[in-house]
């Protein structure tokens, strides 16, 4: 059975980081692209982050350029997501998803086939 497990998530303060990390069990991924999605309430989940199989491309929604990177250890089967200057508009659940069929970054939600099941972010102000 293929699972995403996210965990790092959590309440902190604006201008605070966090790091999560997604790490995938019943199957490799060191071929695949990974992404990370957050969803607030009432919105639509959104494309976040995404990195290419060898983790030397990388591709950011504009609002986090700067702020996040994405990484990977893919001897760990694992994807990371290190958020810094946290706002409160980066409030959401956030989501690690895998494109099987992909070794670039790519921004669309439904080209991912592999989703796990989601981490808590909540920035206070």
């Amino acid at each position: 059975q293929v699972q995403l497990v996210e965990s790092g998530g959590g309440l902190v303060q604006a201008g605070d980081s966090l790091r999560l990390s997604c790490a995938a069990s019943g199957r490799t991924f060191s071929s695949s692209a990974m992404g990370w999605f957050r969803q607030a309430p009432g919105k639509e989940r959104e494309f976040v982050a995404a990195i290419s199989w060898s983790g030397r491309t990388t591709d950011y929604i504009d609002s986090v350029k700067g702020r996040f990177t994405i990484s990977r250890d893919n001897a760990k089967n694992t994807v990371y997501l290190q958020m810094n200057s946290l706002k409160p508009e980066d409030t959401a659940v956030y989501y690690c998803a895998a494109a099987s069929v992909s070794r670039r970054p790519i921004p669309r939600l439904d080209e991912y086939d592999y989703w796990g099941q989601g981490t808590q972010v909540t920035v206070s102000s």
